[in-house]
């Protein structure tokens, strides 16, 4: 009786040390291989495909930036202010 109550609490004892092996080896990832004439080959990704954005008239922004106090229960505080625009160059 006490030899089964042993190897009870053991094989208990043993449970979370192999669990996480299990969980592991289920999230590697496994690599498509395509076999040509008995060799083995990794499948390889496409690029991403590549934007070109070409305006017919160049274009920039212009900005122009200031501070303002704005007052607030807490008191004075100091806010930055931007307004942009494009501008032909």
């Amino acid at each position: 009786m006490f030899m089964r109550s042993l190897v009870a609490i053991v094989a208990l004892a043993a449970l979370p040390v192999l669990l996480p092996a299990a969980d592991v080896a289920a999230q590697v990832q496994h690599r498509a291989r395509h076999s040509h004439g008995g060799a083995a080959i990794v499948a390889q990704q496409a690029p991403p495909p590549r934007i070109e954005i070409n305006p017919r008239r160049l274009l920039y922004r212009r900005c122009r930036d200031w501070y303002v106090i704005q007052y607030r229960p807490s008191g004075r505080v100091l806010f930055p202010q931007t307004h942009c625009w494009w501008v032909r160059g």
